[in-house]
């Protein structure tokens, strides 16, 4: 659930403001300790931290029951429940995820380019932590852990924030993957969760420049917003996902069917869930299309060329094409070809996933060339859109600006670079 940006008052502020600094600064101790840790060592404790995880399982789920209970008391959205929801396949896999990131390729101390200038200087760039990250996130108790392995991996701290509807699950996770890193060797410090649901603790952490390097927001449109505005720290963040498959005039009806039922219906609270489906007015089972998604249970919102296709079609309207709905709704539009196609996407995406759906090779590779976003695809599901899936492992995030990282957010996207020049003597003229 999105937390509103109520304004702390002072009081409640400096006490934020004290506690951010004092973990923050043990962060960035911390931090040196694991930046010095061979990359073996780094990955041997992030196995532990996984073993230590799956240990903790009984422990784990019962704080989550505690927090399901509390967000459905509260009227949590059944999308948002699911984002909430762990059960032993789900902790399992978040298990797998911190073991998968420990045997990642370590980019840390990886040399990007070198060169020697006539002078004999020899410049060598190579890839560092960025430093102390904050993470400040909603729902998904995976991401506690997620980002943790990842952040390890790549010689960071990590200070976490997770939201109150998730916290005792994200306690639980915390406190599981500290013992197993502690074992191998880091630093508590390292790995740090906000102890304080007090929102006055996000605008501290967002004010903290000097202690925190970075910031990555995961959560509703007005948290990534606020993060955004309020930020004196850098931030990588998205705002929304808001994905569009366009079915092309040449796209065999079969596989346009199931990518579209899959893009919207497997995980419908998740970011790369389809929330506009495009269909070109000369595909010819538009109407099986649209029948298909509404029998599967998803409520289809749609102009007026979409709603003459099926009687059961709403009305859309003009905020329905900028909405990230994160349920089983989606909005329909009847386009008038590739053209059309692009103008409709680039007017309404948010920059995160794109998709065609068609067998012309050639409008396919003028979709992947002309839509401007962080993932682009062509017949495939849009809920591809993770790290996992791109093969680099958990993902802290998709990032949807132009500059550092785009896309998925995974190991190199948590490093930055530093020149280092070695000479013998020389002085400039």
């Amino acid at each position: 659930m999105t937390e509103p940006a109520i304004q702390p008052n002072p009081a409640e502020a400096t006490d934020a403001a004290a506690l951010v600094t004092t973990l923050a600064q043990a962060a960035r101790g911390a931090q040196r300790v694991l930046a010095a840790m061979p990359s073996e060592a780094r990955a041997a404790a992030l196995h532990r931290a996984a073993d230590a995880l799956r240990k903790a399982a009984p422990a784990v789920l019962a704080a989550n029951a505690i927090d399901l209970a509390a967000g459905a008391a509260s009227g949590l959205s059944k999308a948002m429940l699911d984002r909430l929801a762990l059960d032993e396949a789900r902790l399992a896999g978040i298990a797998d995820a911190v073991s998968a990131v420990a045997d990642l390729p370590d980019p840390v101390g990886q040399v990007i380019d070198r060169s020697t200038q006539p002078n004999g200087l020899a410049f060598t760039r190579i890839r560092v932590p960025i430093g102390t990250i904050g993470i400040i996130y909603e729902s998904r108790p995976n991401v506690t852990a997620d980002a943790a392995a990842l952040c390890v991996r790549a010689g960071n701290a990590a200070l976490l924030r997770g939201g109150s509807e998730a916290v005792h699950s994200n306690r639980a996770i915390h406190a599981a993957l500290v013992e197993g890193l502690v074992a191998g060797g880091v630093p508590a410090e390292a790995v740090q969760l906000i102890p304080t649901q007090d929102r006055a603790a996000v605008g501290a952490m967002l004010a903290a420049a000097g202690l925190i390097d970075m910031i990555v927001p995961r959560g509703g449109k007005s948290l990534v917003a606020r993060v955004q505005a309020d930020a004196r720290v850098p931030v990588l963040a998205h705002l929304d996902g808001i994905c569009h498959t366009y079915v092309h005039a040449a796209a065999d009806p079969v596989m346009a069917m199931a990518l579209a039922l899959n893009a919207k219906m497997r995980r419908t609270g998740i970011c790369g869930s389809m929330e506009t489906l495009l269909i070109d007015a000369t595909f010819p089972r538009a109407g099986d299309l649209v029948n298909a998604l509404i029998e599967a249970g998803c409520e289809v919102r749609g102009d007026a060329r979409a709603q003459s296709l099926d009687p059961r079609v709403i009305p859309a309207s003009a905020n329905d094409w900028d909405t990230e709905y994160l349920d089983a709704i989606l909005s329909v539009a009847v386009v008038d070809g590739l053209d059309d196609a692009l103008a409709h996407i680039a007017r309404h995406s948010s920059a995160h996933t794109d998709v065609i759906v068609t067998a012309d090779v050639a409008a396919a590779e003028r979709f992947l060339a002309e839509v401007d976003s962080a993932i682009v695809m062509h017949n495939a599901s849009s809920q591809f859109a993770d790290g996992g899936e791109f093969g680099l492992g958990a993902e802290i995030g998709i990032a949807t600006g132009r500059l550092h990282a785009r896309g998925p957010v995974a190991l190199e996207g948590l490093t930055t670079y530093k020149w280092q020049v070695r000479g013998a003597g020389q002085i400039r003229p």
